[in-house]
């Protein structure tokens, strides 16, 4: 299908949904298991696309990885097989390879990989040539923690392999700190010897190897974030929408989404299966630092905007290297749903305004290769109906995004100019 048409729900708002399992924990989980040669039993694994290349290529005995568009696929595989001495051609998709590397390979060159760019500096595609740990110059490396979590998750993650552990220095400001605090209680479950002192920003990893266990994957807050969108814009004073196989203490950044979302109008309460989201109050402006959360600003631009609420956005500068350049794509869509984006202080301060009520046409939202602008705009739907284009973008992290939509709202299909009921 090439669109969906969402209309708005005619009746109250009551669903209970299975959310997708965390592809951040799932894609941890895959490299610590890969790296105690596969013998931990692991349950409720992420189906989102970018766990099943993950899953497809650490099994896989080709010379080529092609990670596809997912950049911590990326990230982690080149250096699990760095590190694990494997011979391959690392390659994505040409927005992949358009995602900078550079960081991520300097710092495995130092601990002992031979690494070559195969096209541009610092972008993929890459060699991966083997791994000498005697021709190692260091076990402390110094990096930028401002740029991107997923390096710094990277290295940790074969830190208790190294012959010598490894100690990173943090400069800088941290971001997505939450990220990284996951990886290391998933390391430290899985028996790795840490220590991290966030004041010095190092964190010491000793040469531990991991011990196999079972674990199994909580349910993705990420994914949440758009159902507690649908809970803020729904009509219904008395929406209620039960989220399963949520924890009140999550490892996941995300989990921020329920303070987030109190302003919005939504309150949570967490039950013995997962969470409850209801109505309450919204309040006139809303302020965030999406430093630690940066894949949520997406959905609260839009509904904020899309409830008459203006919102500052600080902390989301690296939206402009992700999938696409989501500053760039939230400011041409917005506007379609009558709101703006705008850059108060370069780089830094941003403003999601509503500027007038959305007209009856249907907006139609494109998707720019992106699962999150896809499902940040769909609970617009819950105002009047919006168009998606290229829906099936969603599979990169929630394949079964429509089909639980679907429990709230009406969704056509659209094909080739046609509309097909759904």
């Amino acid at each position: 299908m090439n669109a969906v048409k969402l209309t708005p729900p005619t009746g109250p708002v009551r669903a209970t949904i299975p959310l997708a399992s965390s592809k951040s924990e799932s894609n941890r989980a895959l490299i610590i298991d890969a790296l105690t040669g596969f013998r931990c039993d692991l349950a409720n694994l992420s189906t989102a696309r970018d766990t099943q290349t993950m899953i497809r290529l650490l099994k896989s005995t080709d010379s080529t990885a092609d990670v596809l568009d997912a950049g911590t696929t990326m990230r982690f595989l080149t250096a699990y097989f760095a590190v694990t001495g494997q011979q391959k051609t690392m390659t994505g998709t040409p927005r992949m390879c358009e995602r900078p590397i550079g960081i991520l390979v300097d710092a495995l060159r130092k601990l002992g990989a031979d690494i070559t760019y195969l096209k541009n500096e610092e972008y993929p595609p890459l060699q991966l040539n083997g791994f000498n740990a005697s021709a190692s110059t260091q076990n402390q490396i110094t990096i930028r923690g401002d740029v991107s979590s997923q390096y710094i998750s990277a290295l940790l993650m074969i830190a208790p392999i190294l012959p010598n552990g490894l100690t990173l220095e943090l400069t800088g400001a941290i971001g997505s700190r939450p990220y990284i605090e996951m990886t290391l209680e998933q390391m430290i479950y899985f028996g790795a010897d840490v220590k991290a002192n966030w004041d010095s920003k190092t964190i010491i990893v000793n040469p531990q190897p991991y011990t196999p266990k079972a674990y199994t994957i909580e349910s993705d807050w990420s994914g949440a974030s758009y159902w507690y969108s649908v809970a803020a814009l729904a009509n219904d004073n008395h929406a209620e929408i039960e989220l399963l196989g949520l924890k009140a203490r999550s490892l996941q950044g995300d989990s921020a989404i329920v303070d987030i979302m109190r302003p919005l109008g939504v309150e949570s309460t967490f039950t013995d299966t997962g969470v409850k989201l209801t109505k309450r109050p919204a309040e006139s402006a809303l302020s965030w630092d999406f430093t630690h959360c940066p894949d949520l600003a997406q959905t609260v631009a839009v509904c904020a905007t899309a409830k008459g609420i203006t919102v500052t956005l600080t902390g989301i500068e690296s939206l402009k290297i992700k999938e696409t350049d989501r500053v760039a794509a939230l400011q041409a869509e917005l506007q379609k749903i009558g709101a703006e984006l705008i850059e108060v202080e370069p780089n830094h301060r941003y403003e999601a305004r509503p500027l007038r009520a959305t007209s009856w046409t249907p907006a139609s939202i494109e998707t720019y290769d992106d699962h999150r602008m896809a499902m940040a705009f769909a609970p617009v739907a819950m105002k009047q109906e919006v168009i998606i284009e290229e829906p099936g973008v969603v599979a990169k992290s929630y394949p079964s995004f429509w089909d639980d939509m679907a429990r709230i709202v009406k969704i056509e299909e659209i094909v080739k100019g046609s509309n097909v009921a759904g």
